[in-house]
């Protein structure tokens, strides 16, 4: 009954061309799954090792990092394998012989219909429902597991940067305090500025901490000395301290991220029922992604043609490149909207529709369709007439 309404002819063409789409697709889609999930699993059993944290309470961000991910990772894995497989039709002239017999770039996209449509439903399943939910758990699971952000937020024997590399840090050693949730250091090395005069700070020991009342995060400093300009210098100022508190992240920039983070992590009925800017360009931009499923499976069968005489992996470079722009277009639309400089309705939208428009010009420049409508602009006809 599906493949009725999909109009699916089910012949021995389309059953191989569909054959060898789904053999591309769930190989590529592996590929490129092992290289970010093995990255992720790396990246958490170090922080597990530098942090002390057992690896089995960060194995679930994994889960949900995944989770998070496939989105992003199914549409290119389409795109792909559309292109490869069209163009391994035309490297073995077999879509010559389609051609002949009346089989064209519409009759590919009949084919490819079932899995594109079935990948539109599963994307917009994740991107609507399962990846907020995805979000808000990995949230809940590290505030959980040591109560900040990115597990542990300086660590040891290696220099830090905060405030935009206005504050440089070190500490030789450091450790969480699994009581309250802070983190305790020793042997401590800040370099700063103040007033556009270099300040280095000496401490023995050092506390990290949240202030509740403005959510910014200090330094609490202990036994240690504040150097106000540089050894040699006339005006040295040298203050020798018990205690001292350096702000290394401000709480507006904490409430800003986390506003970003609430919204990523909300349910779409709630951001719909919510509106605003941040609600509107959250919106946008899960219905993009299911939305860029359908134009970038068109684009693939258009970028599969090609002469037996190309260049192997031409095509493939040319979908890359088509496919950074297009979702590099779509997070800037997504910040614009977001910042308020760019009108909701045009947002995400107007990126699709422009690619749309690409897509029909050259389907129609494919047809020789567009050749009529050029010929009759006389800066473009300059045919030669003959007289008899």
């Amino acid at each position: 009954m599906l493949l009725k309404i999909f109009k699916y002819q089910n012949t021995i063409i389309s059953r191989y061309l569909l054959g060898n789409l789904i053999v591309f697709f769930f190989a590529i889609t592996f590929i490129i799954g092992l290289l970010v999930f093995g990255n992720q699993f790396v990246l958490t059993v170090q922080q597990s090792v530098e942090h002390g944290i057992p690896i089995k309470e960060l194995m679930p961000l994994v889960g949900f990092n995944m989770l998070r991910d496939i989105s992003k990772i199914l549409p290119l894995s389409l795109f792909l394998s559309i292109i490869i497989t069209i163009s391994q039709l035309y490297k073995n002239s077999e879509a010559v012989v389609m051609n002949s017999i009346g089989l064209g770039d519409k009759n590919f996209m009949n084919v490819i219909k079932p899995i594109v449509f079935f990948t539109f439903i599963v994307i917009f399943y994740l991107t609507m429902f399962a990846v907020p939910w995805a979000k808000q758990q990995k949230s809940f699971t590290e505030d959980q597991t040591v109560n900040a952000s990115e597990f542990s937020f300086i660590t040891e024997g290696k220099f830090e940067t905060f405030k935009d590399g206005n504050i440089i840090f070190y500490a030789s050693e450091s450790k969480l305090n699994d009581i309250v949730g802070e983190q305790d250091m020793e042997e401590i090395f800040i370099y700063a500025w103040d007033d556009e005069k270099p300040v280095i700070v000496l401490a023995s020991e050092a506390k990290k901490y949240t202030d509740e009342k403005n959510d910014s995060i200090y330094l609490r400093l202990r036994n240690g000395t504040r150097y106000v300009g540089l050894p040699g210098d006339v005006n040295i100022n040298i203050l020798n301290f018990e205690k001292y508190d350096l702000e290394i992240v401000s709480g507006d920039v904490q409430k800003s991220i986390s506003s970003f983070s609430e919204i990523e992590e909300k349910n779409t009925i709630d951001l719909l029922r919510e509106g605003g800017a941040k609600a509107n360009a959250e919106i946008q931009w899960r219905v993009s992604q299911p939305i860029s499923v359908l134009i970038l499976s068109i684009f693939g069968v258009f970028l599969g043609k090609s002469s037996p005489r190309t260049g192997k992996g031409i095509n493939l470079i040319i979908g890359l490149v088509v496919f950074m722009l297009y979702t590099n277009a779509l997070v800037v639309a997504k910040s614009a909207i977001e910042n308020g400089q760019l009108n909701p309705l045009i947002g995400m939208w107007g990126i699709h529709f422009l690619l749309l428009l690409i897509l029909i010009i050259f389907y129609q420049f494919r047809q020789g369709k567009i050749n009529y409508f050029i010929d009759k602009i006389p800066l473009f006809n300059i045919k030669e007439k003959n007289h008899v």
